[in-house]
């Protein structure tokens, strides 16, 4: 077996033989097979009291084996005093094999590669903020993935060169990708990589994290009650429509009078939502001047 030592990561590989490559950074070995794996983040252990997202992979007597996956699978534990702040009477109900958890960081040793876990300790507006961070973290992942296996580059060297630079300086790398992607901004511009890497990043983000458009659905009930009930109705229902936009079209149709449903197909579901109810200020305000 053959090892490398070059300034940055190379696909070393050759027929019948396993290369590998010496990180010169952090000084491990990555087989040229693994040249697509990466952790997330720029620091390679997780911090004590970080809230991370695991998924368990065995259970065992002591407790439960997990991977960090924001940390390339790296391995950790979660005691079984750890599972929950109340007496445990079945581990299968709070926790499962497979299944995606929130824990906290108690302790690790970096020496020994140690990590142990609680998810008891996690408080539930943290299961929220870490399920975020880890999303947007997986989808920056998948574009710079894809580029690295385009380039035929190591995907850590191109965390190295991109994404760790991002999150140094953005807080978050999505956040700079959302802002390649409306064009606010050029995050790249001060990385040192060449003007293709750049294009071909743009491109895969360009793929990846364009907002889909959602659907937004109001119920409303309409009735009129004087002569002309019908038209009445008909023509409120227009003035809700005729609220439509060209990001927001409205549309109206009847389920069962006087049940009707309004929808609209947005890429902003805030705008959709305000849409929706200045229609519905529409029809009532029609309704309200025609005796409805």
């Amino acid at each position: 077996m053959a090892a490398e030592t070059p300034d940055e990561a190379v696909d070393v590989a050759t027929e019948g033989v396993m290369r590998l490559y010496i990180d010169p950074v952090d000084g491990e070995e990555i087989e040229s097979s693994d040249r697509l794996s990466s952790r997330y983040y720029e620091s390679k252990f997780p911090a004590v009291e970080e809230v991370v997202m695991v998924t368990v992979r065995r259970i065992a007597e002591m407790g439960a084996y997990v991977q960090l996956l924001e940390y390339n699978n790296i391995e950790g534990m979660i005691l079984l005093s750890e599972l929950s702040r109340r007496r445990i009477r079945s581990i299968n109900k709070l926790i499962r094999v497979n299944r995606n958890e929130v824990v906290m960081v108690l302790r690790v040793d970096p020496e020994k590669g140690y990590i142990d876990l609680s998810k008891r300790r996690v408080a539930q507006e943290d299961i929220a903020k870490c399920d975020e961070r880890y999303q947007k973290a997986k989808a920056v992942h998948g574009v710079l993935r894809q580029v690295a296996e385009k380039q035929g580059m190591f995907l850590k060297d191109l965390y190295r060169k991109v994404g760790w630079p991002l999150y140094r300086k953005y807080g978050h790398a999505y956040d700079a990708f959302k802002l390649a992607l409306t064009g606010q901004a050029d995050p790249f511009e001060e990385l040192e990589v060449s003007d293709d890497l750049k294009r071909q990043i743009t491109s895969y983000i360009q793929r990846r994290l364009a907002p889909q458009p959602v659907k937004v659905r109001s119920d409303i009930e309409v009735t009129c009650f004087s002569e002309l009930g019908v038209d009445t109705i008909r023509a409120a229902l227009l003035a809700g429509e005729a609220c439509s936009t060209e990001l927001c079209p409205v549309q109206v149709r009847l389920v069962a009078p006087p049940r009707y449903v309004m929808t609209t197909m947005t890429l902003d579901k805030e705008a959709g939502r305000d849409t929706l109810i200045a229609a519905t200020e529409a029809i009532r305000a029609h309704l309200d001047a025609n005796g409805g």
